[in-house]
């Protein structure tokens, strides 16, 4: 599993200007970010070189953090992977809370799942599917 971290963020302006100045004076390198939102608040789902700590200072500056586990496969860049991936889960009865992917340099996607199951990283690597490592995704 790879840590994410989660920031719950107000909807007002700057608050994610903060996060992410908390993060850069900390001296951590944010690798990926993605921004979800409701009428009331947005998340902040980030990857980066160290994952507790960011969470440490975000807490320390007074705003909501976490830290959660995620499963990232390495999929082809191409139609249908995502598919191929998504119905096995079905398959298996694997519950997908939410999920991103993004495109990486070897022209491979990175596909991000929030799976609340022990077995699921078993699974999918009986199934054939690549997990990507913590370390890969924190050095993207």
């Amino acid at each position: 599993m790879i840590t994410q971290v989660t920031i719950f963020l107000e909807n007002d302006n700057g608050r994610l200007a903060e996060a992410v100045r908390v993060i850069s004076d900390a001296g951590l390198n944010m690798r990926a970010l993605f921004l979800a939102d409701t009428a009331t608040f947005g998340l902040a789902r980030i990857f980066c070189d160290k994952p507790q700590v960011a969470v440490e200072q975000l807490t320390a500056a007074g705003l909501r953090a976490s830290a959660t586990s995620v499963v990232a496969v390495r999929l082809p860049d191409q139609p249908g992977a995502l598919a191929h991936l998504l119905e096995f889960c079905d398959s298996r009865h694997f519950s997908i809370e939410y999920g991103y992917c993004f495109t990486v340099d070897d022209g491979s996607a990175i596909d991000v799942l929030k799976i609340n199951n022990p077995e699921v990283e078993e699974a999918l690597v009986e199934e054939g599917f690549a997990l990507v490592s913590p370390e890969e995704v924190y050095d993207l």
